[in-house]
């Protein structure tokens, strides 16, 4: 396998030729760097490169050519290899020109760059190369041909299949998915000795001294590549157990553990949660580039790792019952758990359809949330994403980059009623993306796998039916309150009651801001009745609840508060 390229374009001679030394001198033994004076000869590169089936990881372009704007090559760059980093050159100061600016923000909001990047000026230059590294892993994470310490093979459009992939990459296992009656699965098969009489579903970890699991649960997956999923005996006792690892959970688990408290964390799927499934957070306070809501999951999750919190992944609460310090949690496969205070962070699910022929294919085409795994397999393929919030317009410009045709369908009159600006200006701007507003998916189906779904006018009662790969529904939320609704209060949608605004509280202190009617169980994120359902604002919860943690802590110290003692059952 050749070497995958980086192509450049400059018309400055010496601003070229200083860039191809300063990239061979890093990267030339891994990547190809092919310069070009012109755009016609970098866009004939990417061509050529397309049609010999070749690799481009990044494609550099100062932002204007002798022949071309530079936007334009980096427009065929996204077409053909909608995986490469792009960015536009910019010479050192020249952020501060607004013309520049524009030209930046307006390609970051078509797509076509995925940002900026300063040309070196001396060597080495290790601003430069911080952006270019970073670029390159980007790349080599979603590129299909690197080698992965992850290998899986199942049925494409089986439920099983498509609940593994999202399951490793979620919890930011690298991995590679063949299908199990593809050439390349076959050869997997027969290397690890399984051609024969294959399951139903095998996973081989090469980089972990080959390790093989056929038809593996969850928990043995992750047990396998080394996340823990069962508790020794000095885990059993803690501090705070924090129900849930999306942005609330686990900022929670950080800013606790950072002060000193035991912290486990149990997550029932994968870390990240509902947040975890984002393909592109743009508007996430310091990431002027954005990053997927696994990646910012992984980072939470390795920083509470190093502050000493504890994990459990694949595994769910079961019952919360006070007792005489506190309170004992059931987990299912684990046993009981000693903490001395409960927050609850489980989010939300997307509501269903509740169409049974979709509901049939659920895995096979049809998918709750933005399923960023199944992205490269909708390559020259169609789309449908159903949702009028930031999510869903983040999974239909994801998916824009491979689908060739990808629809929005959104209940609403118009996107600006639930989706950020920046993202209306990006999905407006994408010749890839029809958006159907004041519309709703309410038929479809296909002979074992998606086909084709149909779409509503909610204003003329019109049907429409198009061809469909792929459905991602993103549609309403519903909170996981269902086993907690005879413990503590829930508003009339199913979302706990904390704060003032909680019923049933019997001490002579009013309850703490994110304190539910029981004493020392406290709500935070999405699941709390009133909060704002933005990552931002789940991850800022997180973090305060500890404060308030610690005065409850004070209180039962010095006496001013009782433990919540009693039987408080719960089943999901």
């Amino acid at each position: 396998m050749r070497r995958p390229l980086i192509i450049t374009a400059d018309g400055n001679a010496s601003a070229r030729h200083r860039l191809r030394d300063e990239l061979e001198r890093r990267y030339g033994f891994d990547y190809r760097i092919q310069d070009h004076a012109t755009g016609a000869n970098a866009c004939a590169e990417i061509e050529d490169a397309h049609s010999r089936g070749e690799r481009v990881a990044l494609v550099l372009t100062d932002q204007e050519l002798p022949d071309m704007a530079g936007s334009e090559l980096l427009t065929l760059a996204r077409v053909r290899y909608p995986d490469a980093r792009r960015a536009l050159l910019i010479e050192w100061g020249a952020w501060g020109d607004r013309g520049t600016a524009q030209a930046i923000l307006q390609a970051m909001a078509l797509g076509d760059i995925s940002y900026y990047v300063l040309k070196p000026w001396t060597s080495p230059d290790e601003l430069f190369h911080r952006t270019i590294t970073d670029f390159l892993h980007e790349w080599a994470r979603s590129d299909v041909l690197t080698h992965r310490e992850v290998v899986v093979v199942s049925g494409r459009y089986t439920a099983r299949g498509h609940q593994m992939r999202s399951l490793l990459t979620r919890n930011g296992i690298p991995h590679s998915f063949y299908d199990r009656d593809s050439a390349q699965g076959q050869s997997v098969l027969s290397h690890v000795g399984l051609g024969l009489n294959p399951p139903q579903s095998t996973v081989w970890m090469p980089a972990l001294g080959g390790t093989l699991l056929t038809d593996p649960t969850d928990a043995q997956i992750v047990e396998a590549w080394g996340i823990p999923t069962s508790l020794d005996a000095d885990g059993r006792d803690v501090d705070v157990l924090v129900v849930g690892a999306g942005p609330a959970g686990l900022a929670t688990a950080v800013y606790a553990s950072s002060e000193g408290l035991r912290v486990l964390t149990v997550e029932r799927d994968a870390i990240g949660g509902q947040a975890g499934t984002s393909s592109l957070i743009r508007n996430y306070l310091g990431f002027s580039r954005g990053l997927s809501g696994a990646e910012l999951a992984q980072r939470g999750y390795q920083q509470a790792w190093v502050f000493g919190a504890r994990f459990l992944l694949t595994r769910e609460v079961m019952h919360v019952r006070g007792a005489p310090d506190g309170f004992v949690v059931e987990i299912r496969d684990v046993g009981d758990v000693s903490t001395r205070t409960v927050v609850l962070a489980t989010g939300v699910d997307y509501r269903r359809l509740g169409i049974p022929q979709l509901e049939a294919l659920v895995g096979a085409g049809v998918y709750y949330g933005a399923s960023v795994s199944e992205a490269h397999a909708l390559v020259g393929r169609s789309a449908v994403v159903v949702g009028g919030a930031n999510s869903a317009g983040q999974a239909a410009l994801h998916l824009s980059r491979y689908a060739e045709r990808v629809t929005l369908v959104v209940r609403a009159a118009s996107l600006e009623i639930g989706m950020s600006d920046y993202l209306t200006t990006e999905l407006t701007g994408n010749a890839r993306v029809e958006i159907r507003t004041g519309a709703e998916v309410v038929d479809g189906g296909g002979a074992g796998h998606l086909e084709q779904v149909v779409v509503r006018d909610r204003a003329t009662d019109e049907l429409t039916t198009r061809a469909a790969d792929g459905l991602f529904v993103m549609i309403g939320a519903e909170p996981r309150t269902e086993w907690l609704r005879d413990v503590v209060p829930c508003d009339s949608r199913g979302y706990l009651l904390a704060g003032a605004a909680t019923e049933g509280w019997t001490l002579d202190r009013p309850p703490l801001p994110y304190e539910t009617s029981m004493p020392g169980l406290f709500a935070v994120g999405d699941i709390r009745s009133g909060s704002v359902k933005r990552v931002a604002s789940a991850v800022g919860e997180g973090s305060v609840v500890v404060s308030q943690l610690h005065e409850y802590l004070h209180q039962v110290a010095v006496g001013a508060t009782p433990v919540a003692v009693g039987q408080h059952p719960a089943s999901p």
